[in-house]
């Protein structure tokens, strides 16, 4: 009575009606449930075929091997060799494992070492193929205008005169107008617009504390040096030292898109809302036009050369239709953004000044510069003229801020902050948060001109009172990427939260804890 497929006594013996064959109940039940045919004859075969064996309930007997110490001493020799058997061909699988690991890695590596390779030649022609393009236009100087392209994109050539320098066309009295239009319409709308009621109150940002922080840039060049927000979208840009601009969704925690181009660190950048367009300044002294696509990305439609050294900042004119780019090479330069050209290029090149910062006024008519020499300059943009200067500063004027309300101007340097009434043309405040070696790197007034953002080795929140009030300190908050260095500090929507930038490769936003989802919740009601 031994069992056709284990060769075993069976527990619950079955016979086949049709071959006539033992087997074990549960042994021959899976075997037809899976492939229903007989085991041994492979006929066709189901448990109706299957006869139950009745039987006696007996103690098996134990083996006749297992019965004498002779016997045991076989079995056991039995199961060593099938267990030295076994380890032995687990062996061999480990080393043929061993052996295909080694080589899947040597490919890897050879692949690294093909790509780095290509990357590497790719970089060499991208050099090379501007080199060429620098030299084209070189080689081609003395002959007419001709048309170069640029990222797909015809633009002329400006024409240059007998001293060697470019002729702008200059700013024409029709775009003189509409600054002036624009001028008296913001001066108006000024004076009637109050502190909106949905201000954080000071109450509020003395409760703020971090409430996220996001891994923007790469770690191999950290460090952020230029940041805007949209004014109407909840979207952040920053500007780092591994040449890329990196577009953030703050209230969804997503990167919307990394712009790459720039071969060095981006030092300024601002959205131009007015047509979803975005420009950036670089050390490498160009600057880009980005274009906005209803997919989200940016596409690069305008490259500027007309500086000869790195691009220090960028600021946007009201109208959204002109912008400036301030250079170390003691030049600011006044663009056309539709066309992408440069109108006009104020000031000698110089080796010994640049200009470190620009932001224009408000109402568009006066631009202010800070340069390298601890001079702010003021100028008037209808005439390109120099109208004031402020001295007073130690170092280099690296930021400065006009309020919305027009009478002041905030700027940074080594020293701290100055604050000048732009009515009397004289500084009435300095705020010196840090130590005589710590540089101030950011100041920002609010949209509200409620508050001034100052960002050195921590940031600080002032509240903005006036010229004979106290500005008082409301809010410390701590640097915590542990740099010691804030580069970069941004209001967002009401102040309801702050953006930070700094030399790691982090943005933190401050807030209130929870206040996200409340203003996620308000953002519709506003618009």
């Amino acid at each position: 009575m031994i069992c056709a497929i284990s060769g075993e006594v069976p527990d619950e013996p079955v016979v086949s009606k049709k071959s006539g064959l033992l087997f074990e109940r549960r042994l021959v039940e899976r075997y037809i449930e899976d492939h229903g045919k007989c085991p041994v004859t492979k006929e066709e075969l189901t448990m109706d075929d299957i006869v139950a064996v009745k039987t006696n309930k007996v103690v098996k007997p134990r083996q006749l091997q297992a019965a004498s110490i002779p016997g045991l001493l076989g079995m056991f020799q039995n199961e060593w060799d099938a267990i030295m058997l076994s380890s032995f061909a687990l062996e061999q699988q480990l080393h043929t494992a061993r052996q295909e690991l080694s080589h899947a890695l040597y490919q890897h590596d050879a692949a690294c070492r093909v790509i780095a390779r290509l990357k590497k030649e790719r970089d060499e022609a991208r050099a090379l193929l501007a080199q060429a393009e620098r030299q084209i236009p070189a080689s081609m100087a003395g002959a007419a205008p001709t048309a170069v392209v640029s990222n797909g994109k015809r633009a002329f050539e400006d024409e240059v005169g007998p001293d060697g320098k470019k002729i702008r066309p200059g700013i024409n009295p029709v775009m003189i107008d509409e600054l002036t239009e624009c001028n008296t319409l913001l001066s108006a709308h000024r004076k009637k617009r109050q502190v909106p009621p949905t201000l954080a109150s000071i109450d509020a940002i003395e409760r703020y504390t971090q409430i996220s922080s996001h891994p923007l840039h790469k770690t191999n060049k950290p460090g952020i040096l230029s940041m805007d927000i949209h004014p109407s979208k909840d979207i952040i840009a920053t500007g780092g030292i591994d040449t890329n601009a990196v577009l953030f969704d703050r209230p969804s925690g997503q990167i919307l898109c990394t712009l790459t181009g720039h071969s060095k660190k981006i030092t300024s950048l601002k959205f131009v809302p007015r047509d979803e367009l975005f420009v950036t300044g670089s050390a490498d002294k160009t600057v880009k036009i980005w274009q906005g696509s209803e997919d989200g990305n940016y596409n690069c439609i305008h490259t500027l050369k007309d500086h000869t050294a790195e691009v220090e900042a960028v600021t946007v004119h009201a109208t959204q239709k002109y912008f400036v780019t301030a250079s170390k090479d003691n030049t600011w330069c006044f663009y056309d953004i539709p066309s992408g050209s440069c109108l006009t290029q104020v000031g000698e090149s110089s080796g010994q000044e640049g200009y470190t910062s620009a932001s224009f006024h408000p109402d568009g008519l006066i631009l202010g510069t800070g340069t390298t020499e601890a001079v702010v300059k003021i100028w008037d943009v209808k005439t390109q003229s120099n109208v004031a200067k402020f001295e007073g500063h130690v170092g280099p004027v690296t930021a400065m801020s006009f309020s919305e309300n027009g009478y002041f101007l905030a700027t940074a340097a080594l020293d701290g902050v100055k604050l000048w009434d732009l009515r009397k043309l004289r500084n009435f405040r300095t705020i010196s948060p840090y130590d005589s070696d710590t540089p101030t790197n950011s100041v920002e007034f609010d949209f509200s001109g409620s508050y001034l953002a100052v960002g050195g080795s921590d940031t600080r929140v002032y509240q903005v009172a006036n010229v004979k009030l106290e500005w008082n300190l409301v809010k410390t908050l701590p640097d915590l990427s542990g740099t010691g260095k804030v580069t970069n500090v941004k209001f967002g929507t009401d102040a309801k939260y702050i953006a930070v930038g700094s030399m790691d490769r982090n943005l933190r936003i401050f807030g209130l804890p929870g206040e996200d989802d409340q203003m996620d919740d308000a953002k519709p009601s506003e618009e």
